[in-house]
Parts: structure tokens; sequence; C-alpha cells
């Protein structure tokens, strides 16, 4: 593996939070995707999720799921073979505070799940999370 990347399924009262990115992007304009970003050399996975929920949402993960993680390849912008975990964070009464990254976010449901613009990963990843 090149790259590795962490992300968050965060929920709150039955569903979960999706990020979209600006139609400007070089990466997936446009795409709606889980909070996540790239690990750093020597940075431990938490650090690097706690980081990037921050940058992204506005607060760190305080709280992990220990019964979900789920994982998925792919190439990244860059060409990178880039393998992406995911972990569970229940949202225990804290405020999006939206990143400039993204230009939207919004709760879904299960129902919603197939009607969102994401990837199939993705896809797979929230349902899932739903089926927990």
């Amino acid at each position: 593996m090149e790259k590795f990347v962490v992300g968050a399924v965060i929920h709150s009262d039955g569903s979960v939070l999706v990020v979209t990115r600006s139609e400007l992007d070089d990466f997936l304009p446009g795409i709606d995707e889980l909070p996540s970003g790239g690990v750093e050399v020597g940075e431990s996975l938490t650090a690097a999720l706690d980081r990037e929920l921050l940058e992204e949402v506005g607060f760190e993960s305080v709280v992990i799921d220990g019964d979900f993680l789920e994982h998925f390849d792919y190439r990244s912008a860059s060409g990178r073979l880039t393998r992406q975990l995911t972990v569970s964070v229940p949202l225990a009464d804290r405020i999006v505070k939206l990143s400039d990254e993204h230009v939207a976010a919004r709760w879904i449901t299960a129902r919603d799940v197939i009607g969102a613009s994401c990837t199939p990963e993705i896809q797979g990843v929230i349902e899932t999370r739903f089926l927990r």
C-alpha cells in the first residue's frame, strides 16, 4: 500500500453524516463522502482521524465505536494505491462546522444511501454501518 486514509461514519439518531466535495475539485468533484483524509508520515491512525475530523467537521472523535472497522482500496488522484480505513463515531451532542473543502453536509438514513452521490465503496461502508 502506498498511502493510508482514515475516515469516519459519524452517526446520530439513525442517520449518517455525508459531506459534499466542490464541483471544482480535481478528484471526485461533487461526490458525497465521509469525512476522511490522509495519514501523515509518523502519525498514528487515531491522531490522523482526529486531525481530519477537526479540519473537516470541527471536532475530534472522542469516542470510536469498537465494533466497526471497514476498509477499501482505491487509486488516489495522484495514482497511488490507497487504503481507506473507516471507523464509526457517534456525534455525541457536537455541532458540525463544515470546512471550506466541502460545499455541503447532510444527514442521510439507510433509505437515502442509494440516492446519495457516493462512490460504491463509500455506499458499501455506510450500508454496512446501518446493518449493525
